[in-house]
C-alpha cells in the first residue's frame, strides 16, 4: 500500500501534468488532447472555412488571412460570423503563437531566425497587438482601421483560431536547449512546458499540425491552403 506522502507525490505530479496543454510527453497523449475546445472552436456552424496551413515565420501570412477574411466578406458576400478560418502554424511558424516573454526568455528571434527590419533579432512578439480598434462598421478600405489590420490578435477577433503543435514545440525546446538558447540548467521538457504553458490567449493546442490538417479536411471540410516562404 502506497504512502500517503507517496500518494501526495503522485496526485501532485498528476496535476503538473494536466497543467501543461497537451501534457508533458514528446508525443501527445488522447488523454491530454483537449478535444473539446479543439471541437468547439473549429466546428463552430460557418458557411465556409478555410484552413491556412504555415510553416515559416513571414508576415505575409498575417496579409493572406486578412486579405481571405476581406475577400470573403466584402467580395463574396459572407456574413462575418459565417466565416471560420484556421491559423495551422508550424515549423517556424510556430513563434506566431508563442507569448513576448518566451521571444525573450528563450531568445526566439535568434532561434527561429526572425530579424527586424534593422537585421537584429526580434526579442518580442510583435505580431500579436492589434494595431487599429475592433469597429465593424468600419470601411474596408480604411488602410487604418480593423479591415486592414494584419495584427493576430484582431484576425482572432474576426474569428481566426490559432492552433499551436504540441509535437513542434517538444521538438524545437531540444534545439533550443541543445542550441543553448535556454537558460543553464533548463532540460528540453521544463522548456516545452514553459513555452505550452504561455501561449498566446485563445491559442489551442494540438498533437501534430500535419495530423491536424488531416482531420480538418476530413471531419470538419475545411479547404486547404499551405503557405511556405
Amino acid at each position: 500500500m502506497l504512502s500517503s506522502s507517496a500518494l501526495a507525490a503522485g496526485a501532485t505530479t498528476a496535476a503538473a501534468k494536466a497543467a501543461v496543454p497537451g501534457g508533458t510527453s514528446l508525443v501527445e497523449r488522447r488523454s491530454h488532447f483537449d478535444e473539446a475546445a479543439f471541437a468547439r472552436a473549429v466546428g463552430r456552424p460557418a458557411q465556409i472555412r478555410q484552413l491556412v496551413e504555415s510553416v515559416a515565420f513571414n508576415a505575409t501570412t498575417l496579409n493572406n488571412v486578412k486579405n481571405s477574411f476581406n475577400g470573403l466578406q466584402f467580395g463574396y458576400g459572407y456574413a462575418a460570423g459565417e466565416i471560420a478560418l484556421v491559423m495551422a502554424n508550424h515549423g517556424a511558424a510556430t513563434a506566431w503563437g508563442l507569448t513576448s516573454p518566451m521571444w525573450t526568455k528563450y531568445r526566439l528571434g535568434e532561434f527561429y531566425k526572425i530579424d527586424d527590419d534593422h537585421g537584429k533579432p526580434l526579442s518580442v512578439n510583435t505580431a500579436y497587438a492589434s494595431k487599429a480598434a475592433f469597429d465593424p462598421h468600419a470601411s474596408p478600405d480604411d488602410e487604418r482601421g480593423m479591415y486592414q489590420d494584419t495584427s493576430i490578435a484582431m484576425l482572432q477577433r474576426r474569428g481566426a483560431v490559432v492552433l499551436a503543435c504540441h509535437t513542434a514545440i517538444e521538438e524545437q525546446s531540444r534545439k533550443i536547449v541543445a542550441g543553448g538558447f535556454a537558460p543553464a540548467g533548463a532540460t528540453p521538457t521544463e522548456v516545452a512546458d514553459d513555452l505550452l504553458r504561455h501561449l498566446i490567449p485563445g491559442a489551442i493546442v494540438v498533437p501534430s499540425m500535419v495530423a491536424t490538417v488531416a482531420v480538418l479536411q476530413a471531419r470538419y471540410r475545411y479547404t486547404y491552403l499551405t503557405l511556405a516562404f
